[in-house]
C-alpha cells in the first residue's frame, strides 16, 4: 500500500493539472483566425501564380565527408548531404556529370574547412549561407545556369 499511494497521488494531480488547463484556456481571438485564413488565401493565390514544377530537386548519390584537420591530425569529421536545384528535366544531365560536381563540390567544403568553416558555430545562418553560396557558384561554373541553388539536406559534425 505505501508503494501504491505515490502512483495514486501523481494519476489525480496530472488529472487535476490536465483538468484545470483545459478549463482556464483562454478563448481564441477571432482576429487571429481571420489573419490565418487571409494567409491561406495569399499562399494560395500565390501557388497558382507561382508554376512550381518547373523545377526540380536532385539529390547527390552519396554523403560528403569532410576531415577538419588542427596541426597534423583529423580533429573532426563533417558528413553532409546535398541536393541541388534544377530546371525540370534535367535530373539526367545532373546524375551524367555527377563526378565533376562532387570534385567541384570537396575542394569547395576542403577549402571551408581549412579556413575555420566547420569550427565553433559552424550551423549559424550566415556560416551555412557563405558556403551554400560558394557550392552554388562553383556549380554554377561547372553547370551553367541549370543549377539554381545548392541545398544543405543534412549537415552534421563528429570531434575526435
Amino acid at each position: 500500500m505505501k508503494k501504491l499511494l505515490p502512483l495514486i497521488l501523481l494519476l489525480i494531480g496530472a488529472g487535476a493539472g490536465v483538468g484545470a488547463g483545459i478549463f482556464m484556456r483562454p478563448e481564441p481571438d477571432p482576429t487571429v483566425a481571420e489573419s490565418s485564413e487571409d494567409t491561406a488565401e495569399v499562399e494560395k493565390q500565390a501557388e497558382e501564380n507561382t508554376d512550381i514544377s518547373d523545377r526540380e530537386y536532385v539529390k547527390m548519390n552519396n554523403q560528403f565527408v569532410v576531415p577538419v584537420v588542427k596541426g597534423d591530425s583529423v580533429q573532426a569529421l563533417v558528413v553532409m548531404s546535398l541536393s541541388l536545384e534544377v530546371p525540370a528535366g534535367q535530373k539526367d544531365a545532373i546524375y551524367s556529370r555527377e563526378p565533376k560536381l562532387r570534385d567541384s563540390f570537396l575542394q569547395v567544403l576542403f577549402d571551408h574547412a581549412n579556413v575555420g568553416g566547420f569550427d565553433g558555430a559552424f550551423t549559424n545562418a550566415n556560416n551555412l549561407a557563405v558556403l551554400r553560396s560558394a557550392l552554388r557558384e562553383v556549380a554554377q561554373k561547372d553547370m551553367g545556369d541549370q543549377i539554381s541553388d545548392v541545398l544543405i539536406l543534412e549537415i552534421a559534425r563528429q570531434d575526435y
